[in-house]
């Protein structure tokens, strides 16, 4: 009995090593990442749902937003499309003691006139952004994938770089984000360190 539990842990313990090597080389390197800053010129428009989520529950929230708004797309038509096609996830508004900010997906618009029923329109704003490329090698990656970067960006990155971070980012997702070998940006609103 004493042999037969020992070689279950041994089984256990080694299916831990191997699925934790095979997810290091499905997942990107990230530690030394370096954007690019731009100066967004023009707001960025777009339609979208919104749900106020928090760290712990921002994988469920972000997954159930999709749903809805993919479900919304069915049966409601989204006029004045951008060309080419662009959608955002955009997180706003973050309040340090509770941990919690507003998280926005939604289709990037050339006018806010005529917004559906159901939907509210947003503007991201002009200033300037630090852009941080994602990759994920798998489609089920994702939300790892901009969770880590996201992580380094604020745990790391803003420490390290000469700028702050001003409370608000956005993935942008476009053609890229669809083909082979997919990328979306991370758009992180700073400003300038005193």
């Amino acid at each position: 009995m004493k042999k037969a539990i020992k070689a279950i842990i041994v089984l256990i313990l080694a299916l831990i090593l191997i699925g934790g090597l095979a997810m290091s080389f499905l997942l990107n390197k990230i530690g030394d990442t370096e954007p690019e800053i731009v100066t967004l010129q023009e707001p960025i428009k777009f339609v979208g749902l919104s749900v106020k989520t928090d760290v712990k529950s921002i994988y469920k929230d972000a997954t159930q937003l999709g749903k809805d708004y993919s479900q919304f797309k069915k049966t409601h038509t989204i006029t004045n499309l951008k060309e080419p096609w662009a959608f955002v996830a955009y997180s706003r508004d973050f309040d340090e003691k509770t941990r919690s900010w507003e998280y926005i997906m939604g289709d990037v618009v050339t006018n806010l006139d005529s917004v559906p029923e159901g939907l509210n329109g947003y503007e991201i704003e002009p200033g300037k952004y630090a852009i941080f490329q994602i990759k994920a090698k798998l489609g089920f990656l994702w939300g790892l994938e901009i969770g880590r970067m996201k992580k380094y960006v604020f745990t790391e990155w803003v420490s390290k770089s000469n700028y702050t971070a001003t409370g608000s980012d956005f993935e942008y997702h476009d053609k890229r984000s669809i083909g082979k070998n997919p990328s979306i940006d991370l758009y992180v609103a700073i400003r300038e360190k005193e």
